[in-house]
């Protein structure tokens, strides 16, 4: 199991939490100017990286506050964790 850092309430076993998907997916700024295909890759397609990855968590039976986390997928360590409009540490994004 893994223990995941809310960034507002400390150490919490990861049963409270919500995965919610690859972090930093910026919207298109004129939706409405994609194709189909284009709109279909923002909509579904994410790196699915090996190895260091930014996710979005929710502190879904916390605070329900969003944030973000740098794991490891092969591994599964949690490398660190940051609020939303911070910048990875490291610089990852």
């Amino acid at each position: 199991m893994l223990q995941i850092e809310c960034p507002w309430c400390g150490a919490r076993d990861q049963e409270e939490f919500q995965y919610g998907g690859e972090a930093h997916i910026v919207r298109p700024e004129n939706p409405e100017s994609l194709t189909d295909t284009q709109w279909a890759d923002y909509l579904f397609n994410r790196a699915n990286v090996k190895g260091v990855h930014a996710e979005q968590w929710c502190h879904a039976a916390g605070c329900r506050r969003w944030f973000n986390v740098l794991r490891d997928t092969v591994s599964y360590k949690i490398l660190a964790v940051y609020r939303p409009g911070e910048q990875p540490p490291g610089g990852e994004e």
